[in-house]
């Protein structure tokens, strides 16, 4: 018997026993009480804005490190990169390059402007550098870009918690909302990350675990490669120029590129976890050891998918209707190979489960801020610290109980990664060219900002939307790698059966044609050069007016004269008040003395 003989030969409708109940169970009970441990216990309780949004800046490196490791890996990562690699090959897997390149760009262009000007919200940026409107436009379409992905965020452990127990979807939803909204409104930013580390242990833990034994199970590495080098999975350099193939080398290093530098670098989740440290110096550390994190989970999430193709190479289990769409291929190999090992479909599910909570809260506290310091705070005019920590409180709630509702429309979408990426695609553009556009170009005005990024939002919106409906109506397909069904032993139904590879039907518009990958590159391209042409046209900005310190770092070389003095006489400025202080210290202590 061969090892695919092996693997189909289980029942798929193998669910959950005892013990992956109580695995499961005790993962959303740690979480819940770190929650209450944050909100009733902890020495400082989150009952101003300082501690519930930034966690009074005193956040290790360790939690925050694997807080935005498991914020950047949602379920959506940990189900979508092996159907990605199931379905179309590999090409994808070169995500990984551009996101090891995007850590370094962060840490020299970005950060240090944020990190200098202490802001709590990154979009008082764009009210400093530009107006209050530009601000608001920045902040309603972060909002708009979190409510598009939150509730994909949901539907995934959802989506996997009902291929392991025949549970309805839509019935284990809201109980995922629920946890997650317990514990991030008792415990603010340090329940976040510290369940965030939690969750990051029990995901790697899952997906080392399900890798190990599929490989074991399957035979070997040599021959997952043998399989999916015979299958024409394995591609890598792609090296076509033509925009519209979904996955080629440059649309995945460079396109990629763009759409994980605008998920990071001007992202408030991200802003407002490396705001948390208490040094610049352990940000940057942050940052790294992020990009470390996100090239092991995708390598093992990609090579997890390779196993599985290995395992089903010769009964695929889409075509034989033993699983509904591709997204279901990780649970269903998981309950496949775990017959014999009590608890490893609940430890599995935990992982996945734990991807979306931590990007669930990370959402919803990233929102909460943003909400609260950029559209209600300054529309009051005084408000005690702990209103203002009550009103967050009832956002977090009033957001996460949207977002439930929201989850029946992902249903009707494409594949999770594409999905994923097409949306934030609407919303990442146009962010990463505003923030961008003042940060690079002291001509820029408000004018130029706004109008670029409502550009770019629309331009990008349409195109979006327009491909997303047309996969959904079926005239976009794409062509997939070949799959076979001639070692299945369970019966199947044949009238439904199709193992060609579908192409696009009817010519769609043009742009719905492009590659998913170049809406980010687009947006942001398009609101920098719609920006400068309004600005210059309506009156740039005479650049010695610009505080350098809210320009980056990287252009400081090329400012004026006049400009670059009075970053010098702030910096020396800043010297003294600090040396004034410890001669003030120095002076009380030794009157204690």
């Amino acid at each position: 018997m061969n090892a695919s003989e092996s693997i189909t030969n289980l029942d798929p409708r193998k669910l959950f026993d005892w013990i992956d109940y109580v695995v499961f169970g005790l993962s959303l009970v740690l979480s819940a009480l770190i929650g209450v441990y944050f909100a009733f216990f902890a020495p400082q309780k989150q009952n101003t804005t300082s501690e519930y949004l930034m966690g009074g800046k005193t956040m290790g490196i360790f939690p925050i490190s694997m807080s935005l490791i498991a914020s950047y890996i949602s379920g959506i990562s940990l189900l979508g990169l092996p159907a990605e690699m199931y379905v179309y090959g590999t090409q994808y897997w070169m995500i990984v390059c551009s996101e090891i390149v995007v850590s370094f760009t962060i840490v020299g262009v970005y950060l240090p402007v944020f990190y200098t000007l202490q802001i709590t919200s990154s979009y008082e940026y764009l009210k400093l550098r530009f107006s209050s409107g530009v601000r608001l436009l920045g902040s309603v379409i972060f909002l708009v870009k979190m409510l598009l992905y939150i509730p994909m965020v949901i539907y995934v452990p959802a989506l996997a918690f009902s291929q392991a127990t025949g549970a309805n979807l839509h019935l284990i939803t809201p109980i995922v909302c629920i946890v997650c909204i317990f514990y991030t409104t008792l415990g603010g930013l340090k329940a976040v990350v510290w369940t965030d580390t939690l969750q990051t242990i029990l995901m790697f833990a899952g997906v080392i675990i399900v890798m190990v034994l599929g490989t074991i199970n399957v035979g070997g590495i040599d021959v997952v490669i043998e399989r999916s080098r015979d299958s024409e999975r394995l591609e890598f350099f792609v090296f076509d120029l033509d925009p519209t193939i979904r996955h080629t080398f440059w649309s995945v290093l460079v396109g990629n590129y763009f759409s994980w530098l605008a998920a990071c670098s001007v992202n408030q989740a991200m802003m407002q976890r490396c705001l948390a440290m208490p040094t610049r110096k352990k940000a940057n550390i942050t940052v790294i050891i992020l990009a470390a994190g996100i090239l092991a989970i995708v390598t093992m999430s990609c090579y997890t998918g390779l196993v599985i193709y290995a395992s089903f190479y010769d009964c695929d289990p889409v075509s034989t209707k033993s699983i509904g769409k591709a997204d279901q291929l990780l649970p269903f190999f998981v309950m496949e190979i775990s017959k014999n090992i009590p608890g490893l479909p609940g430890l599995f599910i935990s992982g996945v489960f734990s991807a979306a909570l931590s990007s669930m809260s990370t959402g919803l506290n990233s929102m909460t801020g943003v909400l609260f310091e950029d559209l209600i705070r300054p529309r009051l005019k005084t408000i005690s610290e702990a209103r203002a920590s009550f009103i967050m409180k009832i956002i977090v709630v009033v957001i996460g109980t949207v977002c439930v509702g929201l989850v029946f429309l992902v249903e009707k979408m494409g594949t999770l990664i594409q999905a994923g990426k097409s949306l934030a695609g609407i919303t990442a553009g146009s962010l990463l060219g505003i923030f961008s556009l003042g940060m690079f170009f002291p001509w820029a005005n408000s004018k130029g900002a706004l109008v670029g990024g409502l550009t770019s939002f629309t331009l990008v919106g349409w195109i979006s939307l327009g491909t997303q409906a047309a996969i959904a109506t079926g005239h976009i397909t794409f062509p997939k790698k070949p799959i076979s069904v001639e070692g299945c032993v369970l019966e199947y139904d044949n009238s439904t059966l199709s193992l060609i590879p579908e192409f696009i039907r009817d010519e769609p518009f043009a742009l719905y044609r492009m590659s998913y990958l170049w809406y980010t590159a687009l947006g942001t391209s398009t609101a920098i050069i719609v920006g400068l042409i309004v600005s210059f046209l309506t009156g740039p900005n005479d650049p010695k007016n610009v505080d350098p310190k809210l320009l980056t770092p990287v252009i400081h070389r090329f400012l004026p004269t006049k400009m670059r003095r009075r970053e010098v006489d702030d910096g020396q400025h800043k010297n003294k008040e600090m040396d004034n202080l410890e001669s003030l210290k120095l002076d009380l202590k030794e009157s204690a003395c």
